[in-house]
């Protein structure tokens, strides 16, 4: 029996049993079993010869955002509205065939746009080549879900459950959970607060499932038992996704106010141009970009090239900003002034852990290097000679 055979079969065996104090350990451990095979699923081909080349393309910019959907809801025409990059839009489905990039320039930041090919649904199980769109994602910063706006609702939700697949969950956050295995010692399983969804029964049937005996579990939060086998697996990715509605002069007002107020939902049409400018502002706001200008000493600030920090590659403090003009610069670094709202005072004097916000002014001062070789200055005020008479070098007899 094949892993899509073992799948299909659990989440049948799932489907028909009921939800009940007395099921929920069986259903925790079918889940952990149907959280194993689809990672086993993903796991490439331990086979050699060529298999279906992907179409990942190189990191440009500050950052990067996807556009995911189904076929024919206007992604590529979403892609040349906001980058000018021509792609290849028709009235038939499955137009995109490959990874078509673009590049966004908004608020002095370069943020890399991606159109992908349409999936379908299947698409976690290899369908359509959706394996490839999903891979890509996963290197994403941000999810654009691009939906028809004239087509039903549960569209997203079969999207969101091929994402949830594959080990991309949406505009969520990591459990806050302590977890590390052990050699010896068994199994401690400890908690902050009190659990109403987990006991220790559960925990122990749930890493039993996946031949854990000796480890370490500490839950700083309420979770699931879903939280539990996305800790345990360690290979999920949280990704931030606004929902694109497209197509919105085909309804009614009524219908646009309703979606503009669904949660992290924004309504626009690319065949008439509409609400591109909002959506450019989501996707910074969600990005949350930091634009943060550098100032040498004695000179007005440089606005024209702003160095740009995200949470999501290496952090918004002054070490990041250090790291990201030269990696030397952390071990030069003295203290930095800083001018802006993450300051107190103008300028403030902070160290590396200090939070940068959006368009700080910050100049820095390293420390002061000696010039000579040795490291002692231009003058010496010690000896080359070694200290004890033994170190010293021997000179030969002399000769009779």
């Amino acid at each position: 029996m094949g892993i899509l055979e073992k799948i299909k079969e659990i989440e049948a065996e799932m489907a028909r049993t009921q939800k009940n104090k007395a099921t929920e350990y069986h259903l925790g451990q079918l889940k952990a079993r149907l959280a194993k095979l689809r990672t086993e699923l993903q796991a490439p081909s331990s086979k050699g010869g060529g298999g279906e080349s992907g179409f990942e393309v190189q990191k440009y910019g500050d950052g990067r955002v996807a556009l995911i959907g189904f076929p024919s809801v206007g992604k590529s025409s979403l892609l040349t509205l906001l980058t000018g990059t021509e792609s290849e839009a028709a009235a038939y489905e499955f137009t995109t065939l490959t990874c078509i990039p673009g590049v966004i320039h908004y608020n002095d930041s370069k943020i890399q746009l991606l159109d992908l090919p349409g999936i379908i649904e299947g698409a976690a199980e290899g369908k359509g080549r959706g394996r490839q769109v999903i891979a890509v994602c996963k290197s994403a910063d941000l999810l654009l879900m691009v939906l028809d706006a004239t087509k039903p609702l549960y569209h997203k939700q079969i999207l969101t459950r091929e994402l949830e697949a594959v080990g991309i969950r949406l505009n969520r956050q990591p459990p806050n959970v302590y977890f590390k295995k052990r050699k010896t010692g068994g199994i401690s399983i400890n908690s902050t607060i009190p659990l109403t969804h987990l006991d220790d029964k559960l925990i122990q049937r749930v890493l039993q499932e996946y031949k854990l005996h000796n480890c370490e579990l500490l839950f700083k939060e309420d979770c699931t038992v879903d939280d539990l086998i996305d800790v345990i697996e360690g290979n999920r990715r949280y990704i931030k996704c606004l929902y694109v509605y497209n197509k919105v002069d085909m309804c009614s007002l009524e219908e646009v106010d309703e979606v503009a107020r669904w949660h992290n939902s924004i309504p626009i049409s690319c065949s008439l141009k509409l609400n591109m400018d909002g959506l450019l502002e989501r996707i910074w706001d969600m990005m949350a970009l930091v634009r943060v200008y550098t100032k040498k000493v004695g000179a007005k600030p440089d606005f024209a090239e702003p160095v740009v920090l995200t949470s999501d590659r290496g952090g918004t403090t002054l070490e990041a900003l250090c790291r990201q003009i030269h990696n030397s610069m952390v071990q030069q670094f003295k203290y930095a002034l800083v001018w802006g709202t993450s300051s107190k005072h103008y300028p403030q004097r902070c160290g590396l852990g200090h939070q940068l916000e959006d368009e700080d002014v910050v100049q820095i001062v390293k420390k002061k290097v000696n010039t000579g070789e040795d490291g002692r200055g231009r003058f010496k005020t010690t000896s080359d000679k070694p200290l004890r008479i033994a170190d010293r070098e021997k000179k030969p007899a002399l000769k009779t």
